[in-house]
């Protein structure tokens, strides 16, 4: 039935129920409706994990869904961001280290557009990676390891969480700023990468401080560095790579992102959602761990994946790799 302007004034007993229901149709429906899955593209166990399990237990609490940590690992990373990517119900997320500003030089189609397929959400924590070999046999510091790399190239190997992850790319620009050539060992997980260098499989292993930070403290692994340009106030002994390697700096960072069909309201309203976090439990936890707890607005996290992209690929191409 048509509601006209005229059949509405003549007859408001009929035309208010009708109106009403018009308008609530008009409302877009309440955010979140359902479950909210947060997708992690690695496997479990990765620096990732604990801020992104603290941030869905507070935001199940806060917004009155069940919100879900999920891991999707594979290709990199690729399979759990082109997952998100192609998700359509709104209630999707990926939250995902700063590999997802190296994939791209890794592959010429990574079936996704880091810019328009996952628009940002937050930028939530940044940190130091460190570079770290076993206490007993290992080299002794950093000069000892760039001196063996120079001596025999090739034969240094590092582990890493995976091919394209962004340990995998800090230790390739490693290799172009100081003139040496490493062999790069990848396992599927930061957990697979550290036994590796505890059993004495691989010399060296790069991963984020907050991951290999209780094996330093309990003697099992020496760290030789860190990624910052300064030295961090967890390790105050420990040198900053770019100390003997001029110009290093690499900050590892943990970012959300949302799926192409997310309303922008719906970015807005989790991004403002988590902001009380900035002061509370979740930040001590992460200076406990060597990372600052950052939960920046939407255009911080894009423009740092502006910025990195493109210096990623710069990276691979001096190191000789060739996007698949």
């Amino acid at each position: 039935m048509r509601i006209t302007r005229r059949l509405a004034l003549a007859t408001p007993a009929l035309a208010a129920p009708a109106l009403w229901a018009a308008s609530l149709r008009a409302q877009p429906a309440a955010w979140p409706n359902r479950p909210v899955r947060l997708v992690s593209p690695f496997a479990p166990g990765g620096p990732q994990d604990m801020p992104a399990r603290f941030i869905c237990e507070y935001l199940t609490q806060r917004l009155g869904q069940p919100f879900i940590l999920e891991s999707r690992a594979g290709a990199g990373g690729a399979l759990g961001m082109q997952h998100v990517a192609q998700a359509t119900d709104g209630h999707t997320f990926l939250v995902t280290s700063s590999a997802i500003s190296t994939l791209p030089a890794m592959r010429r189609d990574p079936g996704f557009d880091p810019f328009t397929d996952l628009p940002a959400v937050s930028l939530i924590s940044e940190s130091p990676l460190a570079f770290t070999t076993r206490a007993n046999g290992g080299v002794a510091d950093l000069a000892a390891l760039l001196a063996r790399a120079k001596a025999a190239p090739g034969t240094v190997s590092f582990a890493t969480s995976g091919i394209g992850s962004a340990t995998h790319f800090a230790g390739e620009l490693l290799g172009v700023k100081a003139g040496v050539r490493l062999l790069h060992v990848p396992y599927r997980g930061a957990s697979l990468a550290m036994n590796a260098v505890l059993a004495g499989d691989v010399d060296l292993v790069i991963g984020d401080v907050s991951i290999v930070l209780q094996h330093v403290r309990a003697g099992s692994l020496r760290a030789l560095a860190t990624s910052l340009p300064q030295r961090i106030a967890l390790l105050p002994d420990v040198p900053a790579m770019a100390e003997q390697v001029p110009g290093y700096a690499v900050p590892f960072w943990i970012g959300l992102f949302a799926a192409r069909a997310t309303p922008p309201a719906v970015i807005a309203q989790v991004n403002a959602a988590m902001a009380p976090l900035r002061q509370g439990e979740l930040a001590q936890r992460m200076a406990e761990l060597g990372a600052t707890l950052l939960l920046s607005e939407p255009g911080v996290l894009a423009a740092r994946l502006r910025q990195e992209i493109p210096q990623w690929k710069d990276v691979a191409a001096n190191a000789g790799i060739t996007p698949e």
